[in-house]
């Protein structure tokens, strides 16, 4: 009993610590700048040595894994409430709560947003193929991809012919559609693909401010976006004050 208590306490302190690295490297990030993120930075904030704070991480990549990790945990909680919010509504109106919940998210977290988009995914090729820092990304992705299996199963959606995709597309969709289990044809996949893509990209560009030369109110830019993925999807638009 006393040894398990002890390990009991050893174990809550690590957690305690861990949590107060992830802490200290999100206010440096936010303050400072990615530059300002390092080993011995994290350390010296909590009063530590760097070679006290290897014992939890062992290299930088490690310690911005996991602090990529706990972004991508905290975006998708944020998106799952928006999306529990509106379980009872239509899938367009869920579906739209969603896309702008992580908009607001990302412009309210500017530098952490950044921090995810600028640390580089592991391929399925990749050694840590089934890192924490893989699948907290993954498991974004896939709160999206359920409510668009949703929607094919009820509705279905307009889906180019398989055949008129490039072989290599072809080859690739039908490997990533093995790999998550097939929840979509490959050619609904594409769809997905695509409107993600679409998604996702115009946003990183907007938290990166690489529009900032042209518009000033990213807004109707973002709105614009959803109305192309509602069309995607065969399923009607509505304006923010609607959802």
């Amino acid at each position: 009993m006393t040894t398990r208590s002890a390990t009991s306490r050893r174990e809550k302190l690590r957690q305690a610590t861990l949590q107060e690295i992830h802490s200290v490297a999100r206010h440096l990030l936010v303050t400072r700048g990615t530059s300002a993120v390092t080993i011995n930075a994290v350390a010296r904030e909590m009063g530590l040595s760097g070679p006290a704070l290897y014992r939890y991480y062992s290299s930088y990549d490690e310690l911005v894994a996991a602090v990529t990790t706990g972004f991508y945990v905290e975006l998708a909680c944020a998106i799952e409430e928006a999306r529990d919010t509106w379980i009872q509504a239509p899938s367009n109106r869920r579906l739209l709560a969603m896309c702008r919940t992580l908009r607001g998210w990302a412009i309210a977290h500017r530098a952490e947003f950044g921090w995810m988009f600028a640390s580089p995914a592991p391929s399925p090729k990749d050694s840590d193929f089934d890192s924490s820092r893989y699948k907290a990304g993954n498991e974004f992705e896939r709160i999206f991809l359920e409510e668009i299996v949703k929607m094919w199963e009820a509705e279905g959606f307009p889906v180019p012919r398989f055949e008129d995709l490039a072989p290599s597309l072809r080859d690739q969709l039908d490997e990533y559609a093995a790999r998550i289990g097939e929840p979509l044809p490959p050619a609904a996949l594409y769809v997905f693909l695509s409107a993600w893509t679409k998604l996702y990209g115009l946003l990183c560009m907007e938290v990166m401010n690489q529009l900032a030369f042209a518009y000033s109110d990213f807004e109707p830019v973002f709105e614009e976006c959803l109305r192309d993925l509602c069309e995607m999807f065969a399923m009607p638009y509505e304006p923010p004050q609607a959802t």
